[in-house]
């Protein structure tokens, strides 16, 4: 297991589970305080929510907060870019002989899977588009991009026995992706009546694999 804490703000992450009850226990109440930030600015809006309202549903001071982040922004944030973190990992799991671009889509799938079953809740893609429109958002999501394309890129090199600080290829693949995925974010975001988000993920990855000509 590693354990890592990324250079995103103050984002933590933890790769292939924690380990230690204490660990366990403050992973949880990230986790909690993620959670609670993104609902409570989706019921009343992002701005009408403070570090307080977050604290308070999490039964935690604002102080305990601050320990965990610096803003309601990358609280919100920090559940998505939590959890598309660990695409590397799992892409270097995959089997040595399968094809990349399959790696690839299995990996970013087993991520978010999960959105493939199921339209989100009334209201919740409203609320994250009102998000989505403040400048602190913005940035927030911008900075875990780069974050998580860095690592995809790794996790590409590692697996093509490439060297990602002098080939360029890595870099490309990685940054396609996850143009691939914000395309099929703003989808979600904009298709009436809502979807499931799995599937505009998997058809944008297929796109970019028939852009490229088939498997590399």
């Amino acid at each position: 297991m590693r354990d890592q804490q990324t250079c995103v703000s103050r984002t933590f992450r933890y790769r292939e589970g924690v380990s230690g009850l204490r660990e366990r226990k403050k992973q949880a109440t990230r986790e909690a305080l993620s959670m609670a930030a993104l609902r409570l600015a989706i019921a009343h809006g992002i701005e009408n929510v403070l570090v307080e309202d977050i604290a308070a549903a999490v039964d935690v001071s604002p102080r305990t907060f601050n320990n965990y982040f610096s803003s309601k922004y990358e609280a919100i944030w920090w559940r998505e870019l939590n959890r598309a973190m660990v695409i590397g990992d799992l892409l270097r799991a995959r089997p040595a002989d399968e094809p990349l671009w399959d790696g690839i889509t299995h990996a970013v799938l087993q991520v978010f899977g999960g959105d493939a079953t199921a339209a989100p809740p009334a209201g919740w893609i409203d609320g994250i588009k009102r998000m989505m429109s403040t400048p602190q958002m913005l940035g927030e999501v911008l900075k875990g991009q780069v974050a998580v394309q860095d690592e995809l890129a790794t996790a590409i090199a590692d697996r093509l026995g490439l060297d990602p600080s002098r080939d360029m290829y890595p870099r490309v693949i990685a940054g396609a992706v996850m143009a691939a995925y914000q395309t099929a974010r703003d989808y979600w975001l904009e298709i009436e009546p809502p979807v499931p988000m799995g599937p505009l993920i998997l058809e944008a990855l297929a796109q970019l694999k028939n852009l490229q000509g088939g498997t590399p």
